[in-house]
């Protein structure tokens, strides 16, 4: 399980899907950025970080539950209906974003603590949303089994997240310091849907690596 074979099989996979995956999750990127961006406007720097968080509670999980159920579908070989997936996706949404907001606090508990714990728990939890989608787990029950899976891939793991997260970082910096400050509104509002999208590769990877590790390598192939 070479970590620069999963980040090579992910974006072949993600080149080749990149049509759907705009059309699934793409207009619900927009939508959260634009709600951050609102909120920004109207409400202090200090609310503002708080109302962000709920909000992306809100969307994360409808576009990444998304995300999974099409990456799932897709290496069996399905072409499933994008309306089908958003509605599998709600009636999981209370679950995964119970998920989500114990992960985010967690990792945010960890980063304060000299940031080692908080990469710790990132890449430990790392199969958690995959095992809530599709196993049906209770997001306690998909942190635990988490855990459990991680034992032995935590450096691979954590390679593969720091491969994605590093040069999307880096063009993200690169983007608001050669554009001018104050940026306008069309202007965030397209970096930080660009950024959102872009940050889902990072799902694809993980689902490559949760793949390869439940199941034999002949069916492990992405499609």
């Amino acid at each position: 399980m070479n970590p620069l074979t999963v980040l090579q099989d992910s974006l072949y996979f993600f080149r080749r899907n990149l049509t759907s995956i705009v059309m699934l999750c793409l207009p619900l990127v927009v939508l959260e950025a634009l709600s951050k961006q609102a909120l920004n406007n109207a409400l202090a720097a200090d609310a503002s970080q708080v109302y962000e968080l709920l909000i992306g509670l809100l969307f994360y999980p409808l576009y990444t539950g998304a995300l999974i159920l099409f990456l799932d579908a897709r290496s069996r070989s399905e072409q499933p209906r994008k309306r089908d997936l958003l509605a599998m996706t709600l009636r999981m949404w209370p679950t995964f974003a119970v998920l989500s907001a114990l992960s985010t606090l967690l990792i945010m508990f960890g980063l304060s603590m000299f940031i080692v714990p908080g990469i710790w728990v990132m890449v430990k939890l790392a199969f958690s949303e995959y095992l809530l989608v599709l196993r049906g787990m209770t997001p306690l029950a998909a942190m635990r089994e988490s855990i459990k899976m991680t034992q032995g891939h935590f450096l691979r793991i954590l390679a593969c997240v720091l491969c994605v997260y590093i040069p999307l970082s880096v063009l993200e910096g690169v983007s608001l310091f050669i554009l001018p400050d104050p940026l306008s509104m069309p202007v965030s509002l397209l970096i930080d849907s660009i950024t959102s999208f872009l940050q889902l590769f990072t799902s694809v990877v993980i689902f490559r690596l949760f793949m390869l590790i439940n199941e034999p390598p002949e069916k492990g192939l992405m499609l």
